[in-house]
């Protein structure tokens, strides 16, 4: 069977293919274009050339928490500087969801702000709610599924994947593929997250995968913190964020991670020959799916180069990029349906059983605030 995908929406018969997607909708301009500090649409801004050239004229990009290893991001930075001549700066390439949010508030009018954010779970409606996002309509909005975006375009949904267990199979016997296996004795001192559940989405979404794998739901991500902690009083979890560095130094031999992610290390480590024998496993006991989401400051400092950002994001070059890199877009099935989907790298994603359900802004939330109060205090370092 084809591998299954995050869900997406219904596909308007009408969608443009790939050389016109960027332009359809951008190149009819308003009688009186807006500046694209306000422009709410590359319509908006007067046509998607005229965005074009504003973004060309600021020449710069601040970002912040992109690792190059990270969803593709390497190839999207470097795409987007070839395509439009924009230099993209990386503030902090291995910050968390967190510091991004954080950025956005502490260098609010210094010009050194990031002009885009990229960041899991309950991070985008939080900085929505704080008044830190503007709105802004990419050219294939109205294909993102309605529960995957803000109703204010905010923010929205870009790429996603399944929490999964990757591990180094030259220094573990048996590498474990369910979180039911991450209890025995053979694992002490092995299991790993990326980054703390506070700050990091990834981190979150792994504790929340090991809540549906003990008993709990959406609406109570209680029993994730409670595996973690028995983790830790057995000795099994250890307080080392995971990264490609420690996995090939042995520190991080098991690590619970994003799917796209373990399987862009694997690659990275046969490319540059490491002794490190990386392999995924997407457990069935705790299958948690998750997008993670984009928005443009409010403040942003080159705010043409943000919104013509957020355009090749959602291009089809910018989609297939993301799954060149395992992450599955947003716009999959649009893209399928269109012709604009690399079925190629399509088929390399790894087959999960069952069709994703996601929690609801609501579900998130709770669950963050549940994670704050109690993770440091049960989960001993």
């Amino acid at each position: 069977m084809p591998a299954p995908r995050l869900r997406t929406a219904a596909v308007a018969a009408s969608l443009a293919l790939a050389a016109g997607l960027l332009g359809a909708c951008g190149d009819r301009p308003p009688a009186t274009p807006r500046p694209p500090a306000v422009a709410t649409s590359a319509a908006d801004a007067g046509g998607m050339a005229a965005l074009t050239a504003a973004a060309r004229k600021e020449g710069a990009l601040n970002t912040i928490a992109l690792p190059r290893d990270w969803a593709g991001y390497g190839a999207l930075i470097d795409g987007f500087e070839k395509k439009y001549g924009i230099e993209v700066t990386v503030e902090n390439p291995d910050g968390t969801s967190q510091d991004e949010v954080d950025a956005l508030k502490e260098h609010r009018r210094d010009g050194s702000a990031p002009d885009v954010i990229d960041v899991g779970g309950t991070f985008a409606p939080a900085a929505a709610r704080q008044n830190l996002l503007t709105p802004y309509e990419v050219v294939p909005y109205d294909d993102i599924p309605e529960d995957q975006k803000d109703p204010r375009a905010r923010w929205y949904n870009n790429y996603g994947g399944y929490v999964s267990i990757g591990c180094d199979a030259r220094r573990v016997t048996t590498c474990p593929s369910t979180f039911a296996d991450l209890r025995k004795p053979e694992y002490k001192g092995q299991v790993s997250l990326n980054g703390d559940p506070t700050q990091s989405g990834s981190a979150f979404a792994g504790v929340y995968a090991a809540a549906l794998a003990n008993g709990g739901s959406f609406d109570d991500i209680r029993p994730g913190i409670e595996f973690f902690a028995d983790l830790s009083e057995s000795g099994n979890f250890i307080p080392v964020e995971s990264t490609p560095a420690t996995i090939e130094k042995g520190q991080t031999p098991i690590s619970i991670d994003w799917d796209f992610l373990n399987l862009g290390y694997a690659e990275e480590f046969r490319r540059k020959g490491a002794d490190v024998d990386w392999r995924t496993a997407i457990p069935f006991d705790g299958s948690f799916a998750q997008y993670y989401a984009q928005g443009i400051n409010k403040n942003a400092p080159h705010p043409a180069a943000a919104r013509l950002w957020q355009e090749y994001l959602f291009s089809p070059e910018g989609q297939n990029l993301r799954l060149a890199a395992y992450a599955r877009p947003v716009l999959m099935e649009s893209m399928e349906e269109n012709g604009t989907l690399d079925k190629a790298a399509a088929e390399k994603l790894p087959t999960v059983e069952g069709t994703p359900t996601f929690p609801t802004e609501a579900q998130q939330e709770k669950a963050a605030r549940t994670v704050d109060r109690s993770w440091a205090r049960t989960v001993s370092p």
